[in-house]
């Protein structure tokens, strides 16, 4: 920590349009990464700007306890609509709560169908489903759960289909095994077909279609993150449709609010939701101060309507397109390994001596920025993850700029 005190020159940025953010001295930088993949529309789009102010003037806050208003309603029926089978939607304020809500309501759902035994979780290898203290126990990053390994609840973690050492038909051996002696696990939780934070792994939708099959025998509840890879990001709406599944639970935030408010929802199956009925002592206390406050809702409900007027995700897919042509230049670059995208999501491994590995990732991020473009590594996997709605010309760019980077990182360590 003291050596990034002493050595950390952040940017001050002192507005965003677009695909772009502004320093202060006005130079600007394409966002690589969405700001950590939230403004999936690009930074200030009029139009969420427009229904944030006018929520403004008539009501900014107002807690539900005991109280509804009109876009959180309206909210709440549009996402159930765009999730067949989970009808039923609880507000939170980020990632990390949305998926502590649902390990939350897994483990009183067992509870309360007669399994309180199952009090334990699995995860994958290499996941991250956030920060709080609930979710740090699924996290496949040792990094990011060994320092509270004494404080979190019971998880077991099962080789990831994502991994190229590992690969899908013995990730799937690993999960029948652990499934059949599952009688202690209250639930599978998965980021679905992409582990984001865990290096931009990508794996086949038929490990999401077999877990789903041997969760439901096995009582099991499946829990999807679609917290990264929601709202278009890896080529259809959710993620998890790709592998024609319905979760018990999915998570969602991020891009939910387009990257303006803090917002996030868990939506529950109708078999999960009828768990909690009945006596005082069954309802799920559980609640946020700002869950589904009034300035979040309404951008959200905004967020939904541009996606359908200006048909974002037909335009995704042609940014997709742009984008995964152009990776194909670092397949042949030496130094460059598992070249790989889905969707909106472009990644890439930078190979060799593993005791300079760590490094060069912040290499090329300090070669991008002096070239103008933000981009975020993940120890040795560079990626781009742009707006879903990147023009075209800044796309281009934004690949020009990676590869020029990268070209004088690998000649700098004798690599190209």
């Amino acid at each position: 920590m003291d050596v990034y005190i002493q050595s950390a020159r952040p940017l001050v940025i002192e507005r965003a349009e677009g695909t772009r953010i502004f320093d202060k001295n006005g130079r600007s930088y394409i966002d690589g990464n969405s700001s950590w993949w939230t403004a999936l529309l690009g930074h200030n789009h009029p139009r969420l700007v427009s229904a944030l102010r006018e929520q403004a003037t008539s009501l900014c806050h107002v807690a539900l306890g005991g109280i509804i208003h009109e876009s959180a309603a309206h909210l709440a029926l549009r996402l159930a609509a765009l999730c067949p089978g989970l009808p039923h939607v609880f507000f939170s304020d980020n990632g990390s709560t949305a998926v502590e809500a649902a390990m939350k309501m897994a483990l009183q759902y067992q509870a309360q169908v007669g399994a309180p035994a199952r009090t334990e979780f699995l995860a994958l290898d290499g996941a991250f489903h956030g920060e709080t203290l609930g979710v740090t126990a699924l996290s496949g990053v040792g990094a990011f759960r060994a320092p509270f390994s004494s404080a979190i609840v019971s998880a077991r973690r099962l080789p990831s289909p994502a991994d190229p050492e590992v690969g899908l038909e013995a990730a799937l051996t690993a999960l029948e095994c652990a499934l059949q002696e599952a009688s202690t696990v209250a639930a599978l939780v998965l980021e679905p077909l992409v582990q984001g934070a865990g290096g931009m792994r990508v794996y086949s939708p038929l490990y999401l279609k077999r877990a789903r099959e041997l969760t439901a025998q096995a009582g099991v509840l499946l829990i999807v993150d679609e917290v990264f890879t929601g709202f278009g990001r890896t080529g259809t709406f959710w993620a998890s449709s790709q592998a024609e599944i319905i979760p018990d639970v999915l998570c969602a935030a991020k891009g939910l609010s387009g990257g303006l408010l803090p917002l996030a929802a868990t939506l529950a199956s109708s078999r999960v939701f009828e768990a909690f009925w009945g006596g005082k002592e069954r309802a799920f206390y559980y609640g946020h101060t700002y869950a589904g406050n009034p300035l979040g809702t309404r951008v959200a409900l905004e967020v939904l309507s541009v996606y359908e007027d200006e048909n974002v995700l037909g335009v995704a897919q042609e940014r997709a397109q742009q984008l995964a042509l152009g990776l194909e230049r670092f397949r042949a670059m030496p130094g460059v390994e598992q070249v790989r995208s889905l969707g909106m999501i472009a990644a890439f491994d930078l190979g060799g001596n593993a005791n300079y590995l760590q490094p060069l990732g912040w290499e090329v991020y300090q070669e991008a920025l002096e070239r103008g473009a933000y981009l975020r590594p993940l120890g040795n996997v560079i990626y781009a993850a742009p707006p879903l709605n990147i023009p075209s010309a800044d796309l281009q760019e934004l690949l020009d700029i990676l590869e020029k980077s990268v070209r004088v990182v690998l000649e700098r360590h004798g690599a190209a």
